[in-house]
């Protein structure tokens, strides 16, 4: 097994391997990809680490995907508190390379390699990413409209009616994809509208494959223990897929309100003395194991999956 480490970098790919000396960068553009990803089939059973960046890290971890590499993705707090634990403080490129390399030799069997998603579900990805784009300029452009002379409202108001337009139209290449390949098991309560079924399909493709424990974990409403000696500290969410478990409260919300059995779930939580968003994360939890619990059944249907 050969150890390799990539610090991305907007313009950057910097990539130590194994104990050897020094980095080497590669353009962080299409061609600088496939010019390391033809390095790295070079090696002997390389098992590569790198950091979420934010989008910049999508290409050559898809890259490195497509061409049939062992790739995992960890956060970057997780790489930062292996960084010090190592006793490295400092924080460059090539620093953290290399510590991503030694994170790839020590932890590799603990590490989960990155699920690819298929061409389709990186479609819906990016339509969702745009449709936010557009949500958050109509209302920057409503807010700004708002306390505007004359001439600029109307200026701003021909913007938004575009913006609107555009957003008409990427929700209906949205629709399209869902109604394509959507299951049962993401349309079985009320509230699992539009937004979440996409965001479960192209943001969580591990969906069905993990246990529930595992799935809450994965996307950020499992509560963490803090508890040390005699003491016992709150259990809270951390960490995460952002994304995703901003869609899993949208569509919580709706069901806790139309759906009788999360109605009542939440209820009951709230009888017992649970504040509020406390009541509402573990509905969000119920809800969420819920559609993996279904959509395992699915897979196991289908015989993508062990039964």
């Amino acid at each position: 097994m050969t150890a390799v480490g990539i610090d991305v970098g907007k313009t950057s790919l910097d990539v130590a391997v194994g104990d050897r000396p020094g980095v080497t960068r590669y353009a962080n553009s299409r061609t600088g990809v496939g010019k390391l990803v033809k390095w790295l089939l070079r090696l002997e059973s390389p098992r590569i680490v790198l950091e979420a960046t934010g989008g910049y890290d999508e290409p050559v971890l898809e890259a490195c995907c497509d061409a049939g590499l062992w790739v995992a993705r960890v956060n970057p707090r997780q790489a930062r508190n292996f960084a010090k634990a190592t006793g490295e403080l400092a924080k460059t490129d090539a620093i953290d390379a290399r510590l991503l390399a030694l994170m790839a030799r020590l932890l590799a069997d603990r590490l989960r390699p990155h699920v690819p998603p298929l061409p389709w579900q990186r479609e819906l990805r990016d339509w969702l990413r745009r449709r936010s784009q557009v949500v958050i300029a109509v209302q920057a452009h409503k807010q700004q409209a708002a306390m505007a002379p004359a001439a600029v409202r109307a200026l701003t108001s021909r913007t938004i009616a575009a913006l609107q337009r555009e957003q008409v139209a990427i929700e209906r290449a949205i629709q399209a994809l869902i109604e394509q390949h959507a299951t049962p098991a993401l349309r079985f309560s009320k509230g699992l509208g539009p937004v979440f079924q996409a965001s479960m399909l192209a943001m969580l493709p591990e969906l069905g494959e993990l246990d529930r424990r595992q799935i809450a974990k994965l996307v950020g409403v499992a509560p963490m223990n803090r508890d040390s000696g005699q003491g016992q500290g709150k259990r809270r969410i951390h960490g995460g897929r952002a994304p995703v478990r901003v869609a899993l409260y949208m569509a919580t919300l709706s069901a806790v309100r139309w759906d009788p059995t999360m109605k009542a779930h939440y209820q009951q939580l709230r009888a017992r003395g649970k504040l509020g968003k406390v009541a509402l994360v573990a509905c969000m939890r119920k809800l969420l194991g819920i559609v993996n619990a279904r959509r395992r059944e699915e897979l196991r249907a289908e015989g993508l999956i062990m039964a």
